[in-house]
This record gives structure tokens, C-alpha cells and sequence, in this order.
């Protein structure tokens, strides 16, 4: 069965609206790090516990991304 324009269209434009997410996604593991490196600059002492809490932050940030990664991809190829 032949899909219309309209809903090829539909979903390039849903696809792409979900990728916007990945700009905010970028910007948050920039702000992540960024604090890390300040509070290790005024306080070197404690690295090992804002290292363990760095990661966590990113992994949950890095997560988002990847969700609306795939959401843009089940719009595309569904």
C-alpha cells in the first residue's frame, strides 16, 4: 500500500521535532561538567564523590537523548 506526501511529510516533521530534545540534551552534559569542574577547582578534596555523582547525572542526561533519538526513529521507519 502507497503512503501519501501528507503522511511521509508528517513524519519528517515529527521526526525532526523529536531531535530537537538532542540540543537540550547536549547543553545539559555541558552544564553537568562544567559544574563538576568549578566545584573540583574550589574544592579538590572531594573528586571521588562528585565524580560518582557526575557520572549518575550523565547517564540520566545521555538517556533522554537517546530516547527521543528513538522516538524520532519509530516516526521515521513506522
Amino acid at each position: 500500500m502507497k503512503t501519501s506526501v501528507l503522511v511521509i511529510s508528517a513524519k519528517s516533521i515529527g521526526a525532526g521535532l523529536a531531535t530537537i530534545a538532542l540540543a537540550g540534551v547536549g547543553i545539559g552534559i555541558g552544564v553537568i561538567f562544567a559544574g563538576y569542574l568549578i566545584a573540583y577547582a574550589r574544592n579538590p578534596q572531594v573528586k571521588r564523590d562528585l565524580f560518582g555523582i557526575v557520572i549518575l547525572g550523565f547517564a540520566l542526561t545521555e538517556a533522554i537523548g537517546l530516547f527521543a533519538l528513538m522516538m524520532a526513529f519509530l516516526l521515521l521507519f513506522t
